[in-house]
C-alpha cells in the first residue's frame, strides 16, 4: 500500500469509510485509474466502524430500493472477488410495506413470532417478510471494497 501522496489526481476522495471506499471501488471498476482516496486513520475509524450493518431493502423511494437492492448483490459477491470476509448475511428482515418488486410474503403474526422469537405479536395484525435483506460487517465491506478497488486499478 503506498503512503505517499501524489501531485495530482482524477479524483481525490476524503473520508476512507464506507462510501468513501465504495466510490473508489466503483470508479476503479468504471476504469478511473487516476482515483486518490485519503484516510487520516485507518479504513472505516470514522462512523462505520459503529454502524449496525443492517441492509434492508425497502424504502420510502424507489430509486433507494434500486440503490440498496443493487448493495446487497454486491456484497453478495464482493467477498469472492476480494478474498476478503465482508460479513454478508442473506438472513431476511421484517417490516410492515410492499414496494417496487423487493421480494417479500404477508405473513401472520404467529409466522412474524416465529421469524422474530422476542416480538410480542398480540397487537400485530401481520407483516411483510423480506427474505433478501440481511447484515453484513462495515469494516470489513469497507476493507473488500478498498481491496476491490485496488486489483481494479494496481498502483502504477
Amino acid at each position: 500500500m503506498s503512503t505517499s501522496i501524489p501531485s495530482h489526481a482524477r479524483v481525490v476522495i476524503v473520508g476512507g469509510g464506507i462510501i468513501g471506499c465504495s466510490v473508489n471501488y466503483h470508479l476503479t471498476k468504471l476504469g478511473w485509474t487516476d482515483v486518490v482516496l485519503l484516510e487520516q486513520g485507518q479504513l472505516s475509524c470514522g462512523t462505520t466502524w459503529h454502524a449496525t450493518g443492517l441492509v434492508g431493502q425497502l424504502r420510502a423511494q424507489e430509486s433507494m430500493t434500486k440503490l440498496i437492492r443493487y448493495s446487497t448483490a454486491l456484497y453478495s459477491e464482493l467477498e469472492a472477488e476480494t478474498g476478503l470476509a465482508t460479513g454478508w448475511e442473506q438472513c431476511g428482515s421484517l417490516s410492515v410495506a410492499r414496494a417496487y418488486g423487493v421480494a417479500c410474503d404477508v405473513v401472520n403474526p404467529s409466522e412474524a413470532g416465529d421469524l422474530w422469537p422476542v416480538m410480542r405479536t398480540d397487537d400485530v395484525l401481520g407483516a411483510v417478510w423480506l427474505p433478501g435483506d440481511g447484515k453484513a460487517n462495515p469494516t470489513d465491506l469497507t476493507q473488500a471494497l478498498a481491496r476491490g478497488a485496488r486489483i481494479a486499478a494496481p498502483a502504477k
